[in-house]
């Protein structure tokens, strides 16, 4: 009796360390395992061009375009003012109701780009019909300016690696900004400086929206900061790299 018991001690002693093993094994295969995948995924996400790393003294000024179309003519005599060219994103939709404005800045020489057909939540959207939007907002465009856009902005700044390859399907490069005037809040233009003047340096890329309260009235003083601090403002196509570069994980783009 004594013997059987001490075998059925012994037994479970190896039952119950074979079981930790087994468990420490699988927790640092799992652990291994896991780290790679973050680490893969980390790798395959796709980021668009927030800013770009340059050694010219030179930001680009971006105007979101997708409520009305009151203010194009004061936006375009100030940039006229300034001898200046911006980049203008427009949305289909906005297109569809202002094409006089479209035309009038692509005729003054301002670079338009596709800020989606119909300004949904893209993110929520299948890649086809990210692809679908953004193919649309351009044949729209071309079909007033004679050309069709390559560069891409989300609605609402959202994008995923669904949105981002939607764009690259499409030829189309993907944008976001490194500073906000937040003019949409109705901030004055002393207050939009205030947001960019600390802050502003060679490569950025502005954020300004059209049909805002104060962009209009505000633009000329921008501009002439921006100027006074010795940057050149440009399009966003002639700050950006057009090949041979990397995006780096905080979508600063930068030359190989």
């Amino acid at each position: 009796m004594f013997l059987v018991f001490n075998k059925q001690k012994i037994y479970s002693y190896l039952v119950a360390l074979s079981t930790v093993i087994a468990l420490f094994i699988f927790a640092a295969t799992f652990t291994s395992k896991s780290g790679e995948i973050v680490e893969t995924m980390s790798q395959a996400k796709l980021v668009p061009i927030y800013n770009v790393e340059t050694e010219e003294p030179k930001v680009a000024f971006t105007m979101n375009c997708a409520w009305n179309a009151d203010d194009i003519d004061s936006i375009l005599a100030t940039l006229e003012k300034h001898k200046t060219h911006i980049t203008f994103f427009m949305v289909g939709d906005w297109v569809d109701k202002y094409p006089e404005a479209v035309k009038k800045i692509s005729d003054a020489g301002h670079e338009i780009a596709n800020h989606s057909d119909g300004h949904k939540h893209v993110n929520n959207l299948s890649l086809e019909d990210n692809e679908k939007e953004i193919v649309n907002c351009s044949e729209k465009i071309k079909k007033i300016t004679g050309k069709s856009t390559t560069l891409y902005r989300g609605p609402y700044g959202e994008y995923n690696n669904t949105v981002i390859q939607a764009a690259e399907n499409q030829n189309h490069v993907s944008i976001q900004w490194s500073l906000d005037t937040l003019d949409y809040k109705n901030l004055t233009g002393d207050q939009m400086w205030e947001r960019l003047n600390d802050k502003i340096k060679s490569g950025d890329i502005i954020l300004s929206h059209n049909g805002t309260e104060h962009t209009a009235d505000s633009l000329d003083k921008l501009l002439t900061n921006i100027e006074e601090k010795g940057l050149k403002v440009v399009t966003v196509s002639d700050l950006i790299y057009s090949d041979n570069y990397e995006i780096d994980s905080n979508g600063t783009q930068k030359q190989k």
